[in-house]
């Protein structure tokens, strides 16, 4: 029950947020749903944590250790997101109260389609799932309603359905193949026990079809090219959303077949994905050094980790695979964090122009520290989270022998960790220039859209309370998790590992 209560409280917000007029009542109702799914979702890992597995027969619902953990990451970058957006909302888009009703149902049923990703045990609604995630954040990109923003979610759109396409075709490959092997039941434990025999040309063909048709909505090199346009262009709590764990709970989907090509004669064609994930992570070291607006910069820093969480996934060893469940859980609350930061630097300069942002701490000394801090936790300064986890997992590849790889995914760490950082120092300490500096091309195009154009008439002003909280609460998360780490979550890691063990 507490599965269906978790999708229930979403569906019903998205349908309230709609339905009920009232100013602030569509706020309202998200923050209290999303605040009452993290709740049941903090609940729920306790029992998983403890060795239960969830299950929802009548729905094929099924939740193990490697879903529970997606699903609570879900559940609290989707809480901050949605009392973040409140204040964040409300300064850029209060003269439109009609389309922020949209956008609160939008918003819900985005949460909706995260959550049932993980929870789903069937392989072809997990396809279904992953498609109305395209669709629901396609509209919260395009909210601003100008021409940069729609061309983004068009770009993402277009990109993601072709990969949708691509995903699907391997998906009735697998199919073909669980047939093959004398299988009926189309879920992953199905495909897990049918595994051995099954034809592994047709198990490889089809896995590598949901990689590349999956990887357009993961940010994989060189199909990531919507996500810095889609990052820039939707409003920041959604980016929190986009980066910190959509791209996540797809790469969820990926990492579920890897027991399956394991206990398949198919399991050679694994031994490529660090391989996969390194070109990521090279790519997005480089594109870091030349970007010229902050929030398109920790756009590429996702492209970046989602490179790093799929070479550990392919390393193949136990603390390899640990190392890549410490990564997601690291990147999702370090990145949404970076993405609200970013929000806030916004409200305060009203541009997203790293070239036009200067000397911020004396501006804004709430929105500097959230962006010096964002930008030394996801560049993996020691001693934060996320060089906790990229250390686990050079130290893993070393034991595997893995020297050459390891070394290249070092020194691309150390690329983007210069890249990240160098404009984090121009802008928070950097001398203002005179007069504001535009586009090194004279464009125009990384200013806030019209859209926001509210925020332009405010800034300079104190930043809004939720944002303030959020930006507190996130930030002393994201400082812990470099200090300490929960038993329960550790154990939860630990069984995700596990999973991919098999």
């Amino acid at each position: 029950m507490i599965l269906l209560a978790m999708l229930g409280s979403a569906l019903l917000a998205a349908a309230l947020s709609a339905a009920i007029p009232a100013r602030r009542a569509a706020q309202a109702v998200t923050v209290a749903s999303s605040l009452a799914i993290l709740a049941l979702a903090v609940l729920a890992a306790l029992r998983v944590a403890s060795g239960a597995i969830l299950t929802v027969a009548a729905f094929s619902l099924s939740v193990d250790g490697l879903s529970m953990l997606i699903i609570l990451l879900i559940a609290l970058v989707g809480a901050t997101a949605a009392v973040y957006s409140w204040g964040y909302m409300e300064r850029t888009s209060a003269h439109e109260p009609g389309r922020l009703r949209v956008y609160y149902a939008n918003y819900n049923v985005f949460v909706f389609a995260m959550l049932a990703i993980p929870m789903v045990a069937e392989s072809t609604l997990v396809w279904i799932f992953v498609e109305l995630t395209t669709l629901s954040s396609a509209l919260l990109v395009s909210f601003e309603n100008t021409r940069e923003a729609l061309e983004a979610a068009w770009k993402y759109v277009t990109l993601s359905l072709m990969g949708a396409g691509i995903a699907l075709l391997g998906f009735l490959l697998l199919f073909a193949a669980l047939q093959a092997g004398g299988g009926s039941s189309y879920t992953w434990g199905g495909l897990l026990a049918a595994a051995p025999r099954m034809p592994p040309a047709l198990l490889k063909t089809a896995f590598l079809l949901i990689v590349v048709g999956f990887g357009t909505k993961v940010g994989l090199v060189p199909l990531h090219t919507w996500l810095p346009d889609a990052h820039s262009q939707a409003p920041s709590p959604v980016c929190a959303l986009l980066s910190g764990i959509e791209t996540t709970s797809v790469l969820y989907v990926i990492l579920r077949l890897l027991p399956v090509l394991q206990a398949s004669p198919a399991s050679a064609v694994a031994e490529w994905m660090p391989v996969f994930g390194l070109i990521s992570v090279g790519v997005a070291a480089f594109l870091l050094l030349q970007v010229r607006d902050y929030k398109r910069l920790f756009a590429f820093s996702t492209v970046e980790h989602m490179g790093i969480i799929l070479f550990a996934a392919g390393l193949g060893s136990g603390a390899a695979h640990y190392g890549a469940m410490y990564q997601v859980v690291c990147h999702a609350v370090t990145k949404s964090f970076c993405f609200f930061a970013a929000g806030a630097a916004v409200l305060t300069v009203s541009t997203r122009e790293i070239a036009s942002v200067r000397d911020l701490i004396r501006t804004s000394p709430a929105a500097a520290a959230s962006l010096l801090l964002g930008g030394l936790a996801i560049a993996g300064a020691p001693p934060l989270a996320v060089f906790l986890s990229e250390f686990s997992i050079l130290r893993a590849g070393l034991a595997e022998g893995r020297y050459v790889l390891v070394g290249l995914l070092a020194v691309f760490i150390a690329i983007a960790f210069f890249g990240v950082l160098l404009h984090v120092n121009r802008m928070v300490f950097g001398v203002a220039a005179e007069p504001a500096a535009q586009a090194a091309d004279g464009s125009a195009a990384a200013a806030v859209p019209p859209g926001a154009a509210h925020a332009a008439a405010v800034a300079g002003a104190p930043l809004p309370l939720t944002c303030l909280t959020i930006l507190i609460l996130a930030g002393a998360l994201v400082v812990a998790l470099g200090f300490y780490l929960p038993a329960s979550l550790d154990e939860l890691m630990r069984m995700a590992s596990g999973i991919l063990q098999r």
